[in-house]
């Protein structure tokens, strides 16, 4: 029976180390943020890029090193793709003749006039330009172009650390052998390693089917009424789902005010609120939860803290990894026994582990533990 790794110390001292080390983690990865940040992300496709491979491995007499070239190309490519749609897309906005942009002024002021007349109320409604007097759009403007240049910059980092991190890789196997001679020792880290790979490819599993039927009712629902660019915002409710709890706003939010502006009547944003938002509840609340099973065990709250978390220190791209980084702390906690009462407060059911019968399978980031033992 295998139990977490112990620390010979009291428990007091061991608690306040493992607080103290928490704490100090916390300080390095915001103070460090503009390097760790595409690391992060480098590492999170270096295992997308893993996990790909693998299923080509079984699913086809591929030998592996075509599998890894394969997997690599359609990574990287899936990479520059989505930031290509969401550039183009975005330029449509800005179209002089059919774009939102074009029709936001005169629309806006429909709405304001509707709203007095439906409220009552005699004075004369302010104009769009009224308010947009009021708002330093320059500093706006400046805001967007620097978070461009900055996807532009960090999407070149991200690929020379995977670069990097894919050249290690042919040596990390002697680095184990090195660090943890014991075979016994080298056995747990693999065994902790597999766990933290496995729960976030079981995340990123569940994320991405979940994903794609959302995107298939949602995008026969938006083509149903006519909303233009229906493509560019299927694509944008796929890629904010892998954001917790803010991705369903947006994606539920923004084609219906999108679409207030695109069209003359009020219905068709109606129609989508309600069928959006009934997609995303019948996905939350009844798909998601029976396809995570032992994959996604965290509390919803930690869920919350640490998208707020990750998202004050790492900005967006800290939402997309926050529960990822989640599943792998809780991985990693469990593993040591002053830390693993951290584990479970992680955990959603109070079990860092889960009982599993027979061997291992793919997928699952949670094993029984056996019996306790010592360093």
């Amino acid at each position: 029976m295998k139990a977490p790794i112990s620390l010979p110390t009291s428990t007091v001292g061991r608690n306040a180390l493992v607080t103290i080390a928490v704490v100090a983690t916390g300080a390095a990865v915001f103070w460090l943020r503009d390097i760790l940040t595409p690391l992060a992300m480098a590492i999170f496709l270096l295992i997308m890029i893993d996990g790909v491979k693998r299923f080509i491995e079984d699913r086809t007499p591929v030998p592996s090193h075509l599998a890894g070239a394969a997997a690599l190309i359609l990574v990287i490519l899936g990479f520059f793709a989505s930031i290509g749609i969401v550039v183009y897309g975005a330029a449509g906005f800005f179209d002089e003749s059919t774009g939102v942009v074009a029709r936001i002024g005169p629309r806006l002021d429909q709405i304001l006039v509707d709203i007095y007349r439906i409220a009552g109320m005699t004075d004369e409604p302010p104009t769009v330009s009224d308010l947009i007097a009021r708002i330093d759009v320059g500093s706006y403007l400046a805001m967007v172009a620097r978070q461009a240049q900055g996807v532009v910059t960090g999407s070149i980092f991200v690929l020379i650390y995977l670069g990097f991190l894919l050249a290690s890789q042919a040596g990390f196997r002697r680095k184990l052998v090195g660090m943890f001679p014991d075979r016994a020792a080298r056995g747990e880290a693999q065994e902790v390693f597999q766990r933290v790979r496995g729960g976030v490819e079981g995340y990123l599993w569940v994320q991405t089917v979940t994903g794609v039927l959302i995107c298939a009712f949602a995008w026969v629902l938006m083509r149903a009424v006519g909303l233009p660019n229906a493509e560019f915002w299927t694509f944008i409710i796929f890629i904010v789902g892998f954001i917790p709890v803010l991705g369903g706003a947006v994606a539920g939010l923004a084609p219906p005010l999108f679409a207030l502006v695109q069209f003359e009547t009020y219905w068709q944003a109606v129609v989508l609120l309600i069928g959006l938002q009934a997609i995303l509840f019948i996905s939350g609340n009844l798909i998601q939860p029976r396809m995570q099973g032992d994959n996604q065990n965290i509390d919803p709250v930690v869920v919350l803290l640490a998208l707020a978390f990750w998202g004050k220190v790492w900005g967006v791209v800290g939402m997309f990894l926050s529960t990822p980084l989640a599943v792998m702390a809780m991985a990693i906690l469990a593993e040591f026994r002053g830390s693993r009462w951290m584990a479970i407060l992680l955990s959603g059911d109070g079990e860092p582990y889960a009982e599993e019968e027979g061997p291992a399978k793919p997928g699952k980031n949670r094993v029984n533990p056996p019996q306790a033992k010592a360093d």
